[in-house]
């Protein structure tokens, strides 16, 4: 039988290279004895006969990322349990994917074994600062005891992490050296008496600060920070002392919480942030406020913000949804297809347009481009809830009798709802102010029809519903009228 070494620095390329060389010769698993630099020889060594015909097999590249993680398991039957594999492979390549193989699942588990170890690593190497602190390259050095032979495959992290500084990592078998940029091992030593670390104090200040007791869980915190650990963390010095006292802290915190306001305030507070004015100032320069707002991404790529028009103190307000692509080059409202035809619609039922104010829900044109064209998106809740307070301040301003709502943008806006606007059209409802609401569709929701005889039912609707409007108009200003004859009285 064939004694092979591997030796205990680049372990897992010599394994890679000693297996190729055994399959080459068609060496089976039983006609070699693996070991390390230290183990002893065999009564059985001896060198096998030669094969006339070699062995080629591809071995496929999960195996060797597999091999050359389990090549560092402390376990000192892998090289061959990995070369007893390799050799079943040459007639089974499939066998890789085959999770019930038993060979496979237990280097598998090995694998786990060993990046898990990596990762403890990681995690829980704590380094001391050596020498001056002002020199040109500070020195740090640590002490680790790793369940597996992981140091040599871990070094390279803390070389690209620590690139900048020189620095050792000491375990009992061997030794990581990191010096002027170059990483180099050695030999194992014991642990070496380190000074004492100044920040020291400051990271036990942080890890006690940063430790939650109300979420303190004992067997989740020693499965990620195993015990055995501990003994070389200065952390750990602490964690008993949390632990013991965490209900109390625990019980500490949720007295010390404020309490919550009853829910009827909470209610009232937001009521009264959702329809807070935006603009505190003279009504003459509102619309020049509105169209310097950047309060959302819609004005960087809109040409303008659109503010309403019409009459100080008409008794009707027209609120549509946000500028057209027209409105947006002109800056005024419903100049475009949609405006034209409420504006027919409008004086065929006797609705005088221009003595009403025009205005929009959302104050800038979302679109998407699409070439030389600008197509039309829908505001979304949180745009909508951007141009609340414009639309609150003209409203504030013009004090109208009677709002007309064009659509479920238009709807959302004012009474917080836009859905189901086919069911609410022609009903109204009142603001927290009292201010009636009179909702229908938008008229751009009757230029997308295209079957001619729903058009034709959709648009007696929309007249319909103006007619309320004008119907309401008249009740409200009569009223209105009977109220200054009273007061003249």
């Amino acid at each position: 039988m064939r004694h092979l070494v591997v030796p205990d620095t680049g372990t897992a390329e010599a394994w890679r290279a000693l297996a190729r060389s055994c399959l080459k010769e068609g060496l089976a698993p039983s006609e070699i004895i693996w070991g390390g630099e230290h183990s002893e020889r065999s009564l059985f060594d001896g060198e096998p006969p030669r094969r006339s015909s070699p062995v080629n097999i591809t071995v496929p590249r999960s195996f060797v990322a597999l091999a050359e993680t389990v090549c560092w398991h402390r376990d000192a039957d892998r090289f061959a349990r990995l070369y007893h594999f390799l050799w079943r492979l040459k007639d089974a390549p499939h066998l890789m994917g085959d999770r019930a193989d038993p060979d496979l699942a237990q280097l598998r588990g090995m694998e786990k074994a060993v990046r898990r170890c990596q990762h403890k690593m990681k995690a829980f190497v704590r380094f001391r600062e050596l020498g001056d602190p002002q020199g040109e390259r500070r020195s740090f050095a640590a002490w680790f005891e790793p369940t597996h032979h992981t140091l040599e495959p871990t070094a390279s992290f803390f070389a690209n992490r620590f690139g900048d500084m020189d620095w050792r990592i000491v375990t009992p078998e061997k030794t990581a050296l990191f010096e002027g940029g170059k990483l180099s091992f050695g030999p194992g030593a014991a642990k070496p008496e380190f000074p004492e670390d100044a920040s020291e104090a400051l990271w036990l200040t942080y890890f006690r600060n940063i430790f939650n007791p109300a979420r303190l869980k004992v067997k989740a915190m020693t499965s990620e920070m195993p015990r055995k650990y501990w003994k070389n963390l200065p952390e750990a010095v602490t964690i008993p002392d949390l632990i013991d006292t965490a209900h109390a802290r625990a019980r500490a915190m949720a007295e010390a919480q404020p309490t919550l306001p009853p829910l009827r305030a909470e209610k009232a507070r937001n009521q009264l942030a959702a329809h807070r004015s935006a603009w505190e100032g003279p009504g003459d320069e509102l619309a020049d406020a509105i169209r310097a707002c950047t309060a959302c991404p819609l004005h960087r790529t809109a040409t303008q913000a659109v503010a309403g028009v019409g009459p100080a103190d008409a008794a009707l307000m027209i609120v549509g949804e946000q500028p057209g692509d027209q409105e947006d080059l002109a800056g005024l409202p419903f100049v475009g297809p949609a405006g034209q035809l409420f504006a027919t619609v409008a004086k065929s039922v006797g609705l005088d347009r221009d003595k009403a104010f025009v205005t929009n829900a959302v104050k800038h044109f979302k679109f998407t481009p699409r070439g030389k064209r600008r197509l039309h998106q829908r505001p979304d809740s949180r745009e909508i809830a951007h141009c609340q307070g414009w639309l609150h301040a003209e409203m504030q301003r013009v004090k109208p009798k009677l709002v007309l709502a064009l659509g479920g943008t238009a709807a959302q806006s004012l009474t917080g709802d836009g859905s189901r606007m086919l069911e609410r059209r022609g009903t109204v409802e009142l603001l927290d102010d009292g201010t009636p609401v009179l909702l229908t569709v938008h008229p751009s929701f009757l230029l997308r029809i295209r079957d001619e005889d729903e058009k034709r039912a959709e648009m007696v609707k929309f007249e319909t519903d103006l007619r309320i409007a004008v119907e309401m108009l008249g009740v409200l200003e009569q009223g209105k009228a009977a109220s200054t004859h009273v007061e003249n009285r």
